[in-house]
């Protein structure tokens, strides 16, 4: 009996996952069509995204949203990305215009900095800022316009889908999710309460009221933030204004990297420092190490046990190692299996979590060996350290 109580930690992350997290309500239906809807400017920042580019202006351009514009900033793509979203027919939209980037000033990172530029040649009275590698149903904007209506926000957020297609993303993507699920368990009530370092935001999609952007300081105020969404998020409740998020499960999706290099390389540039910026700085230097124990303690330690058992050692398969290992290693196995299935892969892949366990350890030791050192998209930053307020 004694082994099967050694389990019951990973019993709690299990009853964690099913009665503890809770995702954002859905946004409501966005029926109402009135012409005097706000104008929306959607801001996307481009570099090197020919493979996503198409894709993500097509569905934005075919929005049932009565006013709305598109500004893509090219952000010194190598890859043909400005010349395939000119190709692109303006659609149901006002106007789909591509934005020449400047090169980047001394102090910027490359996001903040496209982002800032669109900004400033916005006619519209909200702001959505969205990523290239997103696909966006035609009732999204409207549904996002009410939903901010309907909360009264500055700031409005939503989760969507994550698409994943290959073996390594619905390895990977699940661990990674999972970890942030440990800090912000539930999205809507972390937006909600007072504390400003509970904020959190999904940068695939910031919608913005004009006037609390403007007076916030826009992607200026994070021109040096690799989470910028963070930052921004963080920015926005401290100041008093009102940040919402929301879901849109059938109308946004994301994909984010399509191979493992992609995922090492995207994961790496901002895993352990976003994590880092949610939490005060007393805190900072414990909690990398502590992280990587209990992501090593939780998820590696017990197939490793299980395979030394099996091998004979260690008591073989009668000793209490193997009965506390394969009661841990199941529990695990159905832990991830329930999570990959939500995320919408197949649930098999949660049998082979000691191998993305694995991955995301190589992950998160990359990320925090590099620190500040950050690369991406071509190009290398050196980031300023985090301060307790940022």
């Amino acid at each position: 009996m004694t082994p099967f109580l050694f389990a019951l930690p990973w019993l709690g992350i299990l009853v964690f996952l099913l009665f503890v997290v809770r995702v954002p309500r859905e946004l409501p239906s966005g029926d109402r069509a009135d012409a005097d809807r706000p104008f929306v400017s959607i801001i996307v920042p481009a570099r090197n995204e020919s493979i996503n580019i198409e894709n993500c202006l097509t569905s934005l351009t075919a929005s049932t949203y009565p006013a709305f514009e598109v500004i893509v900033v090219d952000d010194r793509s190598e890859d043909g990305t400005a010349d395939i979203a000119r190709s692109v027919s303006h659609g149901y939209a006002r106007d789909l215009r591509v934005v020449a980037g400047a090169d980047l000033p001394e102090g910027w990172l490359g996001k903040p900095w496209a982002c800032h530029q669109g900004a400033l040649v916005a006619r519209g009275d909200l702001l959505l800022f969205t990523d290239a590698d997103t696909t966006h149903g035609p009732p999204l904007l409207s549904r996002a316009v009410a939903g901010m209506d309907e909360e009264g926000a500055d700031l409005l957020t939503i989760v969507g889908r994550q698409l994943m297609e290959t073996f390594w993303e619905r390895l990977v993507q699940p661990q990674i999710f999972l970890v942030m699920l440990f800090r912000f368990p539930n999205f809507e009530k972390s937006v909600r309460n007072k504390r400003w370092r509970d904020a959190i935001a999904n940068g695939q999609f910031l919608l913005y009221q004009r006037e609390a952007y403007d007076a916030l300081g826009g992607h200026e105020a994070v021109r040096d933030q690799v989470v910028e969404d963070l930052a921004l998020a963080q920015i926005t409740k401290r100041e008093g204004r009102r940040l919402r998020m929301r879901s849109a499960e059938a109308d946004f999706a994301t994909r984010m990297y399509r191979s493992l290099g992609e995922l090492v390389a995207g994961w790496s540039k901002n895993l352990v420092l976003g994590g880092l910026q949610s939490v005060p700085a007393p805190l900072r230097p414990i909690v990398a190490p502590a992280s990587l124990v209990a992501g090593v303690g939780l998820w590696l330690v017990p197939p490793f046990a299980l395979l030394v058992a099996s091998l004979g050692w260690a008591g073989g398969l009668a000793g209490p190692v193997f009965l506390w290992s394969i009661a841990v290693c199941a529990v695990s196995a159905l832990a991830f299996a329930l999570f990959t299935s939500k995320m919408g892969a197949p649930a098999a892949y949660g049998l082979l979590y000691p191998l993305g366990a694995a991955v995301g350890t190589y992950i998160f030791l990359r990320s925090w060996i590099r620190g500040r050192n950050v690369e991406w998209k071509g190009r290398r930053y050196r980031v300023r350290p985090l301060s307790d307020r940022a």
